[in-house]
């Protein structure tokens, strides 16, 4: 299911330059003041419900505003507005040469997959109006090494051109295997934000809608296996009222922001109000990082119930992918003749 957006009438983002910003920012974590989290039978904090993880701050923070953690009240107004804008894929004008109102076309003779009605991405700032969900390091950006940073280069260049000898060269999403969202870890995007938390004896259940994903971790405290696989093995403990879930033994495919089969990522969740559970990540991996890094955002709760993202393995869209990277090979070599 698809939630509709509002989006936001443009501003400038440029005036927010000339306002006052926040020096140093507060990230929220901590749970409301008064306020005591339920429990669930068994005595353990109760993260149960239906929530929403849009937001339009992005993972790294931008080249503009390097520096700053928050921005103020008016700085993130005309952040959204600007945002939403160019985000916009009603103002998009795919044919070549013949911009909307200043907009560059999408690509070359191109054409866009989706009108603005299928996004969800989100309109506005986490509460605390960070520039990114990266909270370490300092400077809100993925501390790549720069092997990891040239790979990534090549990989988006050979997928923009449509490359695809085979279909294990395109992504698992394109595959219907995996979320793009709904990881591990699970992060803001497109559209299906959307998850589901249920707890019994033992067991966590994380549910994302994206790809009708659903992780069962045990948190009884059993040992991790070894068997590798698409969503790495997990295995989840009980911190004070924080729920900590420890994942490895990932595929070699399941890569995350250029990681490796040997990540190792650590999750967290806990409740701070009714309606909000934080949701923080930390992923270590030495071969593409040079230090782990993490990232923090709320899950909000939302009106259920989840529905199904009808994508699978082998669908049609990955087809009409190989025949178009088919086609276009074929173009380049009669081109050369």
């Amino acid at each position: 299911m698809y939630r509709r957006c509002h989006v936001v009438l443009a501003t400038a983002f440029a005036l927010a330059c000339l306002v006052p910003g926040v020096a140093a920012g507060q990230v929220e974590t901590e749970p409301r003041s008064g306020w005591t989290p339920p429990r669930t039978p068994e005595g353990v904090p109760d993260l149960q419900g239906v929530f929403t993880f849009r937001t339009i701050t992005p993972m790294q923070r931008p080249a503009q505003l390097e520096g700053r953690v928050t921005l103020s009240a008016e700085e993130a107004a005309a952040f959204e507005a600007s945002e939403n804008t160019r985000l916009n894929r009603d103002l998009f004008d795919p044919i070549a040469g013949a911009p909307s109102a200043g907009y560059a076309p999408r690509a070359e003779g191109g054409v866009l997959s989706y009108n603005e009605f299928w996004y969800e991405r989100g309109v506005e700032l986490t509460r605390d109006r960070r520039t990114s969900l990266i909270v370490d390091p300092a400077d809100g950006r993925i501390p790549y090494t720069d092997d990891t940073r040239e790979s990534i280069r090549v990989t988006r260049a050979n997928l923009s051109a449509g490359f695809a000898d085979s279909y294990t060269d395109r992504s698992l999403a394109d595959r219907c295997l995996m979320g793009f969202n709904s990881g591990p870890p699970m992060v803001p995007s497109a559209y299906n934000n959307n998850v589901m938390i249920l707890q019994t004896p033992g067991q966590v259940v994380i549910y994302n809608e994206m790809v009708h994903n659903a992780r069962i971790i045990p948190t009884d405290g059993s040992a991790h296996g070894d068997v590798r696989q698409w969503v790495g093995d997990s295995r989840a403990r009980w911190e004070g009222d924080v729920l900590v879930i420890e994942t490895k033994n990932f595929l070699r495919e399941t890569a995350f922001r250029g990681s490796t089969a040997d990540t190792q990522l650590v999750e967290r969740l806990w409740r701070v109000d009714p309606d909000t559970v934080l949701y923080e990540f930390t992923v270590d991996d030495p071969n593409s990082f040079t230090r782990p890094w993490t990232a923090l955002f709320p899950l909000r709760r939302t009106d259920g119930p989840l529905f199904e993202y009808a994508c699978h393995e082998g669908n049609y869209g990955l087809e009409g992918i190989l025949a178009g990277a088919r086609n276009k090979n074929t173009q380049a070599v009669e081109g050369s003749r």
